[in-house]
This record gives structure tokens, C-alpha cells and sequence, in this order.
């Protein structure tokens, strides 16, 4: 437990920083706000709603900054190189990378309700203020925009008594501008759903993308400067303490006290946002230069249960075990990427990918590469990036576990270590692979049979069989299916898959399990990884805690996931 433990409260010490950050950003805009006698005026009309307007707003730039770094993946390809001898618990940090994405995105939906409230209440007071005709301070404050003559007179931005709050927001920069980034917000977060996600990919794409006009809008928002403080002279001249309760007076030519004058506050925004979106511009410069770069594909094969794998290479391509790629075929859509694990070793002289039909976009792809032979479809890659199971060779112990098509970066790992069998490398620190694979249909596991039926007999030939430790698990089957295989038990290859190891029927005893592979290496540092579902993912990650020794010197589980 005591891994999990330093890892929970590494993560636990970021997200503290992140929120702390927050906490003294809107707090020392809101004391600066609420405090400042640059503002004593403005505060006359709007009262304390400026100070949450603009702490809000700080929060907002701080997070906006912040919210694009997690997706530069060659941002985080780069920092995963550079940590490689970091400790195992701070590069893992970066495989929160989406978590802390949607984290800054709660937090900007946050501030700007918080945002957006407190300015109906704003303009309300301002055309309370203008309307008023009491005399009052405020009400005097209001019409100075039409006693002054000079530029920098005016505090209320509503220049007439008739003038509406709605034609305010349509006709200003701010208020334009914040109805615009407001729907991109809206628009962006609801297609982020889990639900759209998943059954609506093409929906979440193309709408996250409207972040381009949430940025341009949030830029120059504050261009028009409807929030308005006195001016520094004007302080010294007439500083609010001594002439505020003499506002009465201001017009006469005797009087110490003059008419303040004010400015409106820089736009701050774009100072905020201008290094991460230089960044990621650069990120997609390089993308796009990279996916330009010719993809010639060598092979195409289609598997049962719907699985078309292509084979490719391009010049220049490097790889680790576990990476990723993104794909595009231009003829099916032109804007649509899509991440897909690299199951293709280093040591092979090309890259391949197993694509699985799970919505439009795939299923048009393989039913393109299925009808048409000659000429084969053009293929873009970008990539490709780095994951969790780069860190595989570093554990002494290995837990694989794959759900389905989640199998692919496994083949990647499995594929390498048949290599390095078969070259005796002698620098290979992993002692010992457990794999599971768990499928729903025997199909599946057709995907890789060759593979595992090559390091059986590698494995055999070298005299180190407890070296793989896999078991293949079908969560899908009937009677038949089932009295087909205890009928063939006694053969020497598993009926379903021809392989020496049995299918199992059902799910992993992941107690059973893990109890197995902490009793057989009781001093051993194990990595489990994980390519599957959230479900599965909270059941290892609290065996990893459950099974971890209290004392560093014993057994450690460390929970990897890959997350794209």
C-alpha cells in the first residue's frame, strides 16, 4: 500500500497547488477590487458584484491558460522523455493529464457563472444608477458621461436613462464578446458528456474545436474597457476621502474637489492566454508537418469480430512499446483523428495498428479499405505519442490485463519481449509476465493467437516457460460453447483458440489473482497496466492498494492506466 499511498498524495499535492493558486488569485483580486480607492466610485454604483466579477475573471484567465498544456501530447511525449530518470511516481503525474483537463474545465464553468451573475447584477446597478434621480452620488456619477466634455469623463457605460442592459451587451465588445464565449463554453462542456463522447465522437470533435473562437473571443473581451477606475492624476486631484462627500460641490470653481475622471482597465485576458496558445499552435504545426509525411501501407489484413489491421511504414518513424498514434483517412473525413495503439514492435521493420469497428467513423474506414483494392486509400499518421506502458521494462514483475480490442499495446510489449528473447538481451530487468486477456466472443482472440502461440514455443525453445504466465478469459458464451470445451479439456490445445493454455470461462478473480503474484514474489516491485474500462480500472487500482506491503522492502503493485 505504501506506493499507492506516495502516488495518492503526489497527485493530491498538485491538485493543492491548483486549487490554493485559485483560492489566492480570487481572493487578492477581490480585496484589491473591494479595497482599492482607484475604484471607490466604481463601487458606488456596483457594490461588491465588481470585486466577484473581477476575481472570477483572474480565476478564469489563470485556468484558461492552463487548460490547453494537458493536449499538447507532444508537450507531454517531451516531458515523459526528459523524466525518464525521474522517479516512477512523478512521471505518472502526466498520465492524469485529461483528469486535470477536465478539472480546469469544471473550474473556468465555475468562475464563469460566478462571472456572469455578478455582471447582470453590475449592469442592473448600472442602469439603476442612470435612471435614478435622486441626487444621490451614484445618480451623479451616471450622467457624467454627458457633463463632461473630455474622453475619460464617463463611469457609467449606459449613456441615456433609456438606454436597455440588453442593448449594452449586444453592442459593446464585452458584452458581445462574452455572449459568444459563453455558448463556445456551453457548447464545448455538453459535448464533452461521456455519454456523446462515446455514442456521438464525431459530435464531441468537431464542437471541442469551437475552443478556437472561445480564445479569440476571451482575447479581446476586455478591449472595450466598460469596467472603468479613476484615473491616477484625478486621485491625487480629487482623491475620493476627501472629495466624495462633497460630490455636491464638484461643479463649483472654488472647490478643491474636481470632477473625477476615469479610465477603463487594460485588457488582461490575452496576456494570460498568449504563451499557451503560441504553444499550442507550435504543437499543431508540428503535427501537421508530421502528417503530411508520406504513410506507405505494406499490409492490410481483417480479423474476425470486425478488426482490419494495417501495416505501414514512413520514413523517419521511431518507436517505444505502448506508444500511440493518430490516424486520418482523408476518405472518409478530413478533419477527423482518431488515437489508436501502436501493436507493431520496436524491433519490427514496420508500425501497425488493429482497428475495431465501434462507431462511424471506424466502421466507414474498414468498409473503405474492404471495398476498395486498388488504389489503396490514403492514410495520414501523427505520432507517435507516449503512454503509461512505455514504463513497462522498468518493473521487475509485469501484470498485463487487456478487455478486447484494450489487448493492443500489450501486443506491442509481448511482440518486443519475443524479440529480446530470441537477441538474449541481457539488459531486460522484467523477470516475469502475467497476462490476461478478456474477451466477450472467441473471435477475439484470433487477433493474436499467432503471436502467443510464437512466444510459447520461444519461450519452450530458451527453457524459460514460467517467464509468460498468460490466461485468456471469455466473458461471453453460452452451454454449448461451454460443454464443447470441458468435452476437449483432456487435448493438449485449448479446443477455442489452439493454444496451450486454457480458456477460462467468465471473469478474473482479481483477489485470487493478485494474493498468487504477492505470495510468488514477496520482494518484487510489480507495474500492472491496464488497457480496458473505468469498472475494471477502480478493481485493480484498489488490489494494487489492498495487496501493496507497508514496508517498501516487500511486494509494491503500482497501477498504470492508459488513458488517450
Amino acid at each position: 500500500m505504501g506506493n499507492w499511498v506516495v502516488n495518492h498524495w503526489f497527485s493530491v499535492l498538485f491538485l493543492a497547488i491548483w486549487l490554493g493558486l485559485n483560492v489566492f488569485l480570487f481572493v487578492h483580486a477581490f480585496l484589491s477590487y473591494e479595497k482599492a480607492d482607484k475604484y471607490y466610485y466604481t463601487r458606488e454604483i456596483l457594490g461588491s458584484t465588481l470585486a466577484w466579477a473581477r476575481a472570477s475573471a483572474r480565476c478564469l484567465n489563470f485556468n484558461s491558460m492552463l487548460i490547453l498544456l494537458p493536449v499538447c501530447r507532444n508537450l507531454l511525449s517531451f516531458l515523459r522523455g526528459t523524466c525518464s530518470f525521474c522517479r516512477r511516481t512523478l512521471r505518472k503525474q502526466l498520465d492524469h493529464n485529461l483528469t486535470f483537463h477536465k478539472l480546469v474545465a469544471y473550474m473556468i464553468c465555475l468562475h464563469t457563472a460566478i462571472h456572469i451573475i455578478a455582471h447582470l447584477f453590475n449592469f442592473e446597478q448600472y442602469s439603476r444608477s442612470r435612471q435614478a434621480t435622486d441626487g444621490s452620488l451614484a445618480s451623479i456619477l451616471s450622467t457624467l458621461s454627458h457633463q463632461g466634455k473630455e474622453e475619460d469623463s464617463w463611469l457609467n457605460p449606459m449613456q441615456s436613462p433609456n438606454m436597455t442592459v440588453e442593448y449594452v451587451t449586444f453592442t459593446s465588445i464585452a458584452g458581445l464578446t462574452g455572449v459568444i464565449i459563453t455558448i463556445a463554453l456551453v457548447l464545448m462542456v455538453t459535448s464533452a458528456m461521456e455519454f456523446i463522447r462515446r455514442s456521438y465522437f464525431e459530435v464531441f470533435w468537431y464542437t471541442h474545436h469551437i475552443f478556437i473562437i472561445y480564445f479569440i473571443g476571451l482575447g479581446i473581451h476586455g478591449i472595450g474597457g466598460i469596467v472603468r477606475g479613476q484615473t491616477e492624476e484625478s486621485l491625487n486631484e480629487s482623491h475620493p476621502h476627501r472629495c466624495a462627500e462633497s460630490f455636491k460641490q464638484w461643479d463649483d470653481h472654488d472647490s478643491h474637489c474636481k470632477h473625477p475622471r476615469f479610465e477603463g482597465l487594460p485588457a488582461e485576458s490575452w496576456k494570460w492566454i498568449l504563451a499557451p496558445s503560441v504553444l499550442y499552435i507550435l504543437e499543431r504545426i508540428i503535427r501537421f508537418y508530421r502528417s503530411q509525411q508520406k504513410v506507405v501501407i505494406t499490409k492490410v489484413v481483417m480479423h474476425p469480430s470486425k478488426v482490419l489491421e494495417l501495416q505501414m511504414n514512413k520514413r523517419g518513424f521511431s518507436m517505444e512499446v505502448g506508444q500511440y498514434i493518430f490516424v486520418n483517412c482523408p476518405s472518409v473525413s478530413y478533419l477527423e483523428w482518431h488515437p489508436f495503439t501502436l501493436t507493431s514492435a520496436p524491433e519490427e521493420d514496420f508500425f501497425s495498428v488493429h482497428i475495431r469497428a465501434v462507431g462511424d467513423w471506424t466502421e466507414n474506414l474498414i468498409r473503405v479499405f474492404e471495398q476498395q483494392c486498388s488504389p489503396i486509400p490514403r492514410i495520414e499518421v501523427d505520432g507517435p505519442f507516449g503512454t503509461v506502458s512505455e514504463d513497462v521494462f522498468q518493473y521487475e514483475v509485469v501484470v498485463l490485463v487487456g478487455a478486447g480490442i484494450g489487448v493492443t499495446p500489450f501486443a506491442s510489449i509481448l511482440k518486443s519481449i519475443w524479440y529480446k528473447s530470441r537477441h538474449a538481451d541481457h539488459n531486460l530487468k522484467t523477470q516475469m509476465i502475467y497476462f490476461y486477456w478478456i474477451c466477450r466472443e472467441t473471435g477475439a482472440f484470433a487477433w493474436f493467437n499467432d503471436l502467443l502461440a510464437s512466444l510459447e514455443r520461444e519461450m519452450e525453445e530458451l527453457g524459460k516457460v514460467d517467464f509468460l504466465n498468460y490466461r485468456l478469459f471469455l466473458t461471453g458464451w453460452d452451454s454449448n460453447i461451454a460443454s464443447h470445451a470441458t468435452l476437449n479439456f483432456d487435448k493438449a490445445t485449448d479446443i477455442l483458440t489452439g493454444l496451450k493454455q486454457k480458456t477460462s470461462f467468465g471473469r478474473p478473480m482479481w483477489d485470487n489473482e493478485f494474493s498468487t503474484i504477492a505470495n510468488a514474489h514477496p520482494r518484487s516491485v510489480v507495474g500492472v497496466f491496464l488497457c480496458g474500462p473505468q469498472t475494471l480500472a477502480k478493481s485493480l487500482s484498489k488490489c494494487c492498494r489492498q495487496y501493496s506491503s507497508l514496508d517498501p522492502r516487500k511486494v509494491q503493485f503500482y497501477f498504470n492506466k492508459e488513458n488517450f
